[in-house]
């Protein structure tokens, strides 16, 4: 039934202009902005949709991945540009000084998490 749809992904903001900012100067995407929200493409050709909220609450799960090639040079990219990795000290999950976690078992080789201005869970990973 929708085997040849063109699906999309959207998540909500509690701040539009911030979340341009963001993902349009501190990341680096192409937006694009309407009268409903904001549209982030990203490669690949599928566009993301931001809408605001007035009731958001931030969920714990992530939203985005971004494959890199170099996993530092991506981190260090994002430390110049104000962006800050989350650490994890759990037991499946530890972060090295970078906020770097390294050897998941069936996972990518390397993966890094950082936030929005609205509190997502977003991601740069290197894949093995």
């Amino acid at each position: 039934m929708f085997k040849d749809t063109k699906a999309f992904s959207s998540f909500s903001v509690d701040d539009l202009q911030k979340a341009k900012q963001f993902y349009g100067e501190t990341l680096g995407l192409d937006v694009v902005e309407s009268p409903e929200g904001l549209e982030l493409h990203i490669a690949g050709g599928t566009p993301v949709f931001v809408y605001p909220s007035d009731n958001y609450t931030p969920p714990k799960h992530t939203v985005l991945n971004f494959p890199v090639e170099d996993i530092e040079a991506a981190v260090d990219e994002l430390a110049k540009r104000g962006v800050s990795m989350e650490h994890y000290d759990l037991p499946e999950i530890k972060t090295d000084e970078k906020g770097i976690f390294r050897g998941g078992e069936g996972g990518p080789r390397a993966i890094a998490w950082f936030k929005d201005p609205a509190d997502h869970v977003l991601s740069v990973l290197e894949l093995g």
